[in-house]
């Protein structure tokens, strides 16, 4: 990649006074002071991307050019605060007539000064999420579906589809056969509810999200007058992680900059992380490619990683195929200390050395819970891990989701465990059998009724037969074949002797009924079934239901009771644990990347499709979560698996651990150090 730094002399007489070759170092400066036109800023991690932004907007500003003629775009409105608020701490002059703001916020102010103009008007409502689902429940309501033989899609998936069509211009017959093949029976219905879902919204003059986007750009595009009157507004656009952009966003980025407007776009292509909810790399990677002539400047210098952890990301990276060249550089002096690579004999002995090796950093170190992170390439990957904290009584906080055992998927399925070992628990019995469709909260009340009819809530043990004893109840006809269903799975977990052991009952409802449950319902149910095959893995090592549920109950409780004191939990310093997704953008002094075995990083699906461009992105994924880190790195996989049905099998470590040498980490074999800390 061709770097061009252009070197201005400095000004003498600047209105903020400010001196731009003393407070940048040479690559951001080159940036900040480059000449009007095209302009690509590749920012490595840590290198200050967000400085690069801001004194680029001081240096327009400095140079005459009026606020009202910039454009800032952001993709979160913290993003967009911070970096207006810089500005004014730098420079005098006024700026209230920035534009700044998310992709999003830019195209409601648009969309509220022309809304009359395509059809709505200038009071139109955002929807949010809840309010999109409502609208979309009222269609499905509305519709005659036909089969019923299966499962319609909940309103959740049908609108991560429609959103993903809408800002990747994708027909939607290709995304159901790429991301949703179980639905394709459903496309005709889909198309429809698509359609009618579009003019819904204009009915009820309101937008959703994707709305603000795409009518823009429509706008945009059929009004040429409207079109010039923006671009000689927007002299100046200035985009912040444009590896992140969509095929919307890039569109708007396009029609605003025109043929004449100044655009510089900052990014790093090595932390583009996002395709599956639409991003496409394809757009920084082609955009010094694309229109008029473009300068590229490379941000390599880091401020955050100690020289050993960047040289790991760099040599992480280099494997991939689609990316500018760029080479981190430290800032700092090096500690000493490579990163290492830790062994264990499998998740909760990982676990039991993520937590014991926490508490030696907290205490012999002194490194404050608020400096240390663990983070993973999906949620279920924290289930061993919050177990092994709490037990140690460690406090720690989540941003990847709920704690485990609080997710609705897992209360899902346990709600089986528990009604088949106590009959009389009606909250359990309702929950699972308003997972049927057609039953509401008055059909589950009259069916706890009727459970309670036949004596079998006040005995000892359960009926012989469950699917005998249910048969004639009052089940919605929408729900009959769910009904027999869950009939046969209740007697798969009690044979009419027996109990089934934990991990068996999970596979019959699994199985049975909530695999497919899983993928009509949820948006991102491949994690959830990720999380519920832990659940299973977890119960292998119980025999006992009473005794593997008692050991949930008290994970949970101990899960909701461990902060204590709201008021004082919520001062106390706390490890992060964390997806490298949620993580993007965040530092800690110590990091923990664990997992890091064939199945799960990269994720088994990656594995099966044989796609390059999607490895490519685990990899990435992988160099995000190295980059994390400040002083202290530890990498961590699991060499064994237990499996109910199938016993322990051998894992595979990862196969970007061998995209640099050894000689880069420290290998730490942990077998007579840790002890595992499973509690069972």
């Amino acid at each position: 990649m061709a770097r061009q730094y252009t070197i201005h002399r400095p000004e003498t007489k600047l209105a903020s006074g400010i001196d731009y070759a003393k407070e940048l170092n040479a690559e951001q400066y080159a940036a900040v002071s480059s000449p009007d036109g095209r302009a690509l800023v590749i920012a490595g991690a840590g290198s200050g991307k967000t400085r690069t932004l801001t004194f680029r907007v001081a240096w327009l500003l400095d140079h005459a050019v009026d606020a009202r003629n910039i454009l800032l775009l952001t993709f979160t409105n913290k993003a967009a605060r911070e970096m207006i608020q810089r500005v004014r701490e730098l420079v005098p002059q006024d700026t209230s007539d920035l534009w700044a703001g998310t992709f999003h916020s830019i195209g409601s102010r648009i969309l509220r000064k022309h809304a009359e103009e395509i059809g709505f008007t200038r009071s139109f409502s955002i929807l949010d999420r809840d309010d999109q689902k409502s609208m979309i429940n009222s269609l499905i309501a509305a519709m005659d579906v036909k089969k019923q033989s299966l499962r319609f899609p909940k309103a959740d998936v049908i609108l991560g589809i429609i959103s993903l069509v809408e800002n990747t211009g994708k027909s939607l017959e290709s995304m159901l056969e790429d991301g949703h093949p179980h639905l394709e029976s459903w496309f005709d219905e889909i198309e429809t509810i698509h359609h009618d879902y579009k003019q819904k919204k204009i009915d009820s003059n309101s937008m959703d999200f994707d709305d603000l986007l795409v009518r823009t750009v429509t706008l945009l595009q059929e009004r040429p007058d409207l079109l010039a009157l923006y671009q000689k507004e927007f002299r100046h656009v200035l985009v912040d992680e444009y590896q992140d952009t969509n095929t919307v966003q890039c569109a708007l980025i396009d029609l605003l900059v025109g043929e004449t407007n100044s655009v510089m776009v900052v990014g790093d292509d090595a932390q583009s992380i996002y395709s599956w909810r639409g991003a496409n790399m394809a757009n920084i990677l082609r955009f010094p490619e694309s229109g008029r002539p473009c300068r590229t400047f490379a941000i390599e210098t880091n401020y955050r990683s100690v020289p050993e952890i960047l040289d790991l990301s760099n040599e992480a990276i280099r494997a991939n195929t689609e990316r500018f060249d760029k080479n981190l550089r430290a800032a700092r002096a090096s500690e000493n200390i490579k990163p290492a690579l830790v062994n264990v004999a499998d998740p909760f002995m990982q676990a039991a050395f993520v937590a014991q090796r926490i508490n030696e950093i907290m205490e012999e170190d002194g490194i404050p819970a608020d400096e240390i992170a663990v983070l993973y390439r999906a949620h279920f990957q924290s289930m061993e891990v919050q177990m092994a904290l709490t037990s140690r009584g460690v406090p720690f906080h989540i941003t990847s989701g709920l704690r485990f055992f609080e997710q609705a998927h897992i209360k899902d399925v346990s709600a089986f465990l528990r009604f088949v070992c106590n009959r009389r628990d009606e909250i359990a019995f309702t929950r699972m059998v308003l997972l049927l469709d057609g039953v509401g909260p008055t059909s589950a009340a009259k069916l706890w009724r009727a459970w309670c009819n036949t004596g079998w809530a006040e005995r000892e043990t359960p009926p012989e037969s469950f699917s005998t004893t249910l048969a004639k109840f009052p089940i919605p006809k929408k729900a009959q074949k769910e009904w027999r269903q869950l009939s046969f799975i209740l007697d798969e977990m009690w044979n009419g002797i027996a109990f089934a052991k934990p991990a068996d009952m999970i596979y019959s409802v699994v199985e049975g009924f909530y695999g497919d449950f899983i993928k009509d319902s949820f948006e991102n149910s491949e994690q959830r079934r990720s999380d519920v095959d832990r659940l299973r893995d977890y119960a292998n090592g119980f025999d006992d239901i009473l005794e593997f549920l008692e050991q949930l109950s008290l994970l949970s409780n101990t899960d909701n009771d461990q902060g204590g004191n709201k008021k004082q939990d919520d001062d106390k310093p706390k490890i992060t644990l964390s997806s490298i997704h949620q993580a993007k953008g965040l530092e800690w002094k110590v990091v923990f990347l664990i997992g890091l075995v064939e199945g799960q990083f990269p994720i088994g699906r990656v594995m099966e499709c044989l796609d390059h461009t999607m490895v490519e992105e685990e990899r990435r994924l992988f160099y995000v979560g190295i980059t994390r880190a400040r002083d202290q790195l530890y990498m961590t996989y699991p060499m064994m698996n237990p499996k109910s049905y199938t016993g322990e099998y051998m894992l595979t470590p990862s196969r970007f651990l061998s995209d640099f040498p050894l000689e880069m980490v420290e290998t730490w074999n942990t077998d007579s150090n840790y002890e595992e800390d499973a509690p069972f």
